[in-house]
């Protein structure tokens, strides 16, 4: 044994010497959006509003709708297109979007694809082909420096820069002219549009048309244009353009004429020229790009999206909803909600059971403020995996389980809160995030025609029992409950890796 670590350390030292840091990227020119993105089809939508202020709005919770959203913009835009995505794989759904784009930019539209580098593994080669299109970029937000391989293999590689690996972009926007965005907790991928064999998100996007629109891309255009973007081309040997796989219309296609709330897809108001929006005053919330850099944790929570959601909520004075996939709240959480006990507003939280997570020490630093959460008066659902199915509304599951995430926040029944953003450490100090904070009673109401109830049946209901034992409350259809004593999915062998790992995974790198 001896022998062996001998031997091995100096080798592991000489990989790592190895991993060479990535260099600063070469100055580039700054490039905005031009300033008559806007005058183009759909930029004469984006100026019919009703009042001074105000933006036109509309949910999607529907996975095929969210998409044909996006594909619609792409198929439209005359001017420009930006996107910005944590997440864009390129699987089915993936390679339609870049389609869809690679057509326009045959149409002579500007087309951005900013991407978080973290998840791009094996795609390099893709993103780099597609950036050979004309009229087409792609960059990297703070890629590694190994390039190549599965995520954990880059990682390892790329571990003597290891602030670099931590930060992350977790936004999501897509903006067409200028005009019209989608934006929300979708990545771009088959489980976030419900056509996954095995898991799908339940997820929310919101369209935007309208002033909000060009708060938007005055951020995208701050992050296309920080140091930490880089071009692919200066991470990946320039591959030649190559044709994209033609879409599959069988994934593409919407189950229902109508989403869950009666409106028809955008692409067929598109083509009518008129849409079904509500109007409302909303404004952008968005994390700076250096937010990433700044050297301590205060500093990056300062002004970030998640200090202005707290706000939000910190300002109620009847109730509060917030909608969570990856929930610890910390001390400041745990505070703000000892301050609405205080002043008797009604709190109510909705995040991920332990069978439903996709992030399993996530869930295990949540547990560890679960009692405490409920002795605050705080109402505690957990979406079920196989119960979600209940979820009819917003598609179809088939066999596949269902897992929470959409992230959003309602105060007072009348503002709201939509983004990228998790209500943990990471979001606050530690990732870059985008939101929009909206003042709309009638879009309030309109997401909750969307819920299953006030109890959401989707959902188990936490409660302290005897001898303040967690307990996990399933309500059917019927009204009937079970009371289960055992957290469900959580399995003997998984309460010893939580008991083991909980006390030595910091929150941050949660």
């Amino acid at each position: 044994m001896h022998t062996l670590t001998r031997w091995l350390f100096p080798l592991l030292v000489l990989l790592l010497q190895a991993c060479a840091g990535l260099a600063p990227r070469a100055p580039l020119p700054y490039q905005g959006t031009p300033p008559d993105a806007q005058h183009s089809t759909l930029g004469r939508l984006a100026q019919q509003v009703p009042a001074a202020g105000l933006s036109g709005l509309r949910l999607l919770p529907d996975g095929a709708f969210a998409l044909d959203a996006r594909l619609a913009l792409a198929q439209r835009a005359e001017r420009t297109l930006d996107l910005q995505y944590y997440l864009f794989r390129c699987d089915a759904i993936g390679l339609a979007v870049l389609q869809a784009l690679a057509q326009a930019a045959e149409r002579g539209v500007r087309v951005r694809l900013l991407v978080d580098d973290l998840h791009v593994d094996n795609d390099d080669a893709r993103f780099a082909a597609f950036a050979a299109h004309r009229n087409v970029q792609v960059r990297l937000f703070n890629p590694l420096p190994a390039r190549g391989g599965g995520v954990l293999s880059r990682l390892v590689r790329s571990l003597p820069d290891l602030r670099r690996i931590n930060h992350r972009m977790h936004n999501k926007l897509f903006i067409a002219d200028n005009s019209l965005s989608v934006s929300g907790g979708r990545n771009i991928g088959r489980e976030y549009f419900m056509q996954d064999e095995d898991a799908n998100f339940i997820d929310m996007d919101i369209l935007a048309l309208g002033p909000v629109v060009q708060q938007q891309s005055a951020s995208f255009d701050r992050y296309w244009n920080s140091a930490h973007a880089y071009p692919i081309a200066a991470l990946v040997r320039t591959a030649a353009a190559a044709p994209l796989p033609p879409a599959r219309p069988d994934l593409l296609a919407p189950a229902h004429a109508e989403d869950a709330l009666g409106r028809p897809l955008l692409s067929q108001q598109l083509a009518a020229g008129r849409l079904d929006l509500l109007w409302a005053p909303a404004r952008v919330v968005a994390d700076l790009p250096d937010k990433i850099a700044r050297p301590d944790m205060a500093q990056r929570f300062a002004g970030s999206v998640t200090a202005h959601t707290l706000d939000l909520i910190g300002g109620a004075q009847r109730r509060v909803l917030i909608i969570c996939p990856y929930f610890i709240p910390g001390e400041v959480g745990l505070e703000l909600m000892r301050d609405a006990q205080r002043r008797s507003v009604r709190t109510t939280l909705l995040t991920n059971s332990f069978g439903a997570t996709d992030e399993a020490p996530v869930h295990f630093a949540y547990a560890g403020y679960r009692r405490e959460v409920l002795r605050l008066g705080v109402e505690v659902y957990e979406l079920g995996p196989d119960i979600a199915r209940r979820l009819r509304k917003l598609g179809n599951f088939g066999r596949s389980q269902g897992r929470l995430h959409a992230k959003m926040a309602i105060v007072d029944e009348t503002h709201m809160f939509i983004g990228s953003m998790n209500m943990d450490e990471r979001s606050a100090s530690v990732n870059t995030e985008v939101g929009l904070l909206i003042d709309s009673p009638a879009l309030v109401q309109d997401f909750r025609r969307l819920m299953d109830g006030e109890h959401f049946r989707s959902a188990y209901r936490l409660r302290l029992g005897e001898n303040d034992r967690l307990q996990w409350i399933d309500r059917d259809d019927a009204g009937r409950e079970e009371v289960l004593d055992a957290e469900p999915g959580l399995h003997p062998w998984l309460r010893l890796k939580r008991w083991l790992l909980t006390p030595i995974l910091p929150e941050d790198l949660l």
